[in-house]
């Protein structure tokens, strides 16, 4: 259901969903960062009600669930990193699982595997969503405020309805291939001609407000009764590669607390999501072989720091593709891993001067025979981070992988297409791919909620981003922006991004890096430019008080209640 607004009205709907407000110092009652203000003020409420940073970020993540539906939401997966003022992080998995019925040739047809693009729309992409069970999960251990509480501001958002923005309005144009896939979609976000509906026009979803108002009288109405039998439905009645889930697949599944993964950077301590997730070990590993140069002393305008973290991103990204998958089915070995004499080790190999030729996976303590899988696109994702009145800080990292997941919808929402981010080929060499597809198992992640702890033992910055892999050195520039550079949280994030997954480095285009190229390729480094398509979002102690940090690439917004 949609409603055309008076052109005075959509000016100020477009103005105030593409500012990037960001908060000044504040100490109580908190402060909230999210990819869209509509969400954050959603989280902001909460705080207001005298939430915990946990309340406040699991009514974020369900109002990012209307507004920013291209992105995340209950259809999907997630990773918390929560701080509770003890200085020992918690970290909880939601993760997407496989159904029973997935075997290591999910994606193969005719003998042959899919491309991911042929993988992702319909059935057979959608993981049993893992947010909902996280929300529970994460309510039990840290809320203050009740179940019901949480679900409000979305509920009268769907409700009432809220206004397409540019950047939601972009997606919907660019990826119609699932975001128009369903009736329902298209009935809410396109125009009878087939056009997304312009920007400023007010969208309501009365369906995805009334499975909320269900929602809200307990975290079972997702995974069993109608709702269940209404995804089954549709992931195995879809007209693209149709599923084989059952009620069972989602009445099973559970979201699991896990060790976090912990590490000291210079005079800090990094914290972030272990496995299932490669951002805790991968983000820590570009860090600590970093720690021998004197990146402050170089500062961001030497095109030497960016070299030195494009070697080490490379290093880094050799390891993770080999061995991070599900713990609860291979052996990863996150300890060697993170190990320092592991790490300076790798780091003994990075030299000022030149590139490496080439970079290979190495040998950490538990290492198992297993091979690098091929690596996914990503690009439905959002984070975001709040901070309470005790200081409690929550770092949250939300997704349905790409744009739009499937494109399949139920209720109002779209699914992931989160086990696409398997790896297809389930042998290389013949050895078997850590991250192939395993019924029950949970795909590898590039999601890297972040708490940086300072010197003094306390929360010093709370980060993460959205963007597939690009999450990762998103992260990482971000804490060297912050620890090396002296930035403000914001200016690390808006700071350029270098990525550098393999033998190819990747610079932001239209950016200060772009003019970098010569000096990296004299280097001995292969490089491109490409286009920004990064999310990220912070918070930070500063001066006696949290800052606030959002992407001036998004739609994001820091909010004080």
């Amino acid at each position: 259901m949609r409603v055309r607004v008076p052109a005075l009205l959509a000016v100020w709907l477009l103005s105030a969903c593409t500012t990037t407000p960001v908060a000044g110092p504040a100490a109580s009652p908190g402060l909230v960062s999210a990819a869209d203000p509509r969400a954050a003020e959603a989280g902001a409420e909460m705080l207001r009600r005298r939430g915990s940073a946990a309340d406040a970020a699991l009514a974020t993540l369900v109002a990012l669930t209307v507004v920013e539906p291209q992105s995340s939401g209950i259809g999907g997966g997630g990773f918390l990193v929560y701080e509770d003022g003890d200085g020992t992080p918690q970290t909880y998995d939601g993760r997407e699982e496989a159904p029973a019925a997935a075997n290591e040739l999910w994606f193969w047809e005719n003998g042959q595997p899919l491309s991911v693009g042929q993988a992702i729309p319909g059935g057979r992409s959608v993981g049993v969503p893992g947010n909902v069970r996280l929300m529970a999960l994460a309510h039990r251990d840290q809320g203050r405020l009740r179940w019901a509480e949480l679900f409000g501001p979305a509920i009268r958002l769907a409700r009432d309805g809220f206004a397409i923005t540019p950047r939601f309005r972009r997606a919907l144009d660019r990826s119609r291939e699932t975001g128009a896939l369903s009736a329902e979609a298209r009935a809410l976000y396109y125009g009878p001609e087939g056009e997304p509906l312009p920007v400023g026009t007010i969208v309501r979803n009365p369906a995805l407000a009334g499975f909320l108002e269900q929602l809200a009288r307990g975290p079972e109405a997702f995974y069993v009764g109608p709702n269940a039998r209404a995804i089954v439905a549709a992931v195995n009645g879809s007209p693209r590669n149709p599923s084989r889930m059952s009620t069972g697949d989602l009445a099973s599944y559970d979201a699991k607390p896990r060790p976090p993964v912990c590490g000291r950077y210079r005079a800090y301590r990094i914290c972030g999501m272990g496995p299932p997730s490669s951002g805790g070990t991968t983000v820590f590993a570009i860090l600590k072989q970093l720690e021998r140069f004197d990146l402050a002393r170089l500062g961001p305008g030497s095109p030497t720091s960016w070299h030195l973290l494009a070697e080490s991103m490379r290093l880094a990204f050799a390891d993770r593709d080999h061995y991070l998958a599900d713990p609860d089915f291979v052996s990863v070995p996150t300890a060697g891993l993170v190990d320092p004499g592991y790490l300076s080790q790798r780091s003994a190999v990075i030299a000022p001067d030149r590139a490496l030729t080439s970079v290979a996976a190495g040998t950490p303590a538990g290492a198992p025979r297993v091979a690098a899988g091929r690596e996914q696109v990503e690009a439905g994702t959002s984070h975001f981070v709040a901070v309470d009145r005790w200081g409690e800080v929550a770092s949250l990292t939300s997704t349905i992988e790409s744009v739009f997941g499937s494109g399949l919808t139920v209720n109002g929402y779209y699914l992931n297409n989160e086990l696409t981010d398997f790896s297809i080929v389930p042998t290389v060499d013949n050895q078997r791919v850590a991250n192939r597809v395993q019924a029950g198992k949970r795909p590898r992640s590039s999601m890297s909620p972040t708490i940086v702890y300072g010197p003094d033992g306390k929360v010093r910055l709370a980060v993460g981003a959205a963007g597939g892999a690009t999450i990762i050195a998103q992260v990482a520039k971000a804490i060297v922006g912050v620890v090396d550079w002296n930035m403000t949280a914001q200016q690390a994030i808006a700071a350029p991004t270098l990525f550098a997954p393999g033998d190819t480095v990747f610079v932001e285009r239209g950016t200060s890096l772009e003019a970098m190229i010569p000096a990296l390729r004299a280097l001995g480094h292969k490089v491109e430019a490409r286009e920004p398509g990064f999310k990220a979002n912070a918070i930070e102690w500063r001066d006696g008080g949290w800052l606030g940090a959002a992407d001036p690439r998004s739609e994001g917004a820091a909010v004080v209640p």
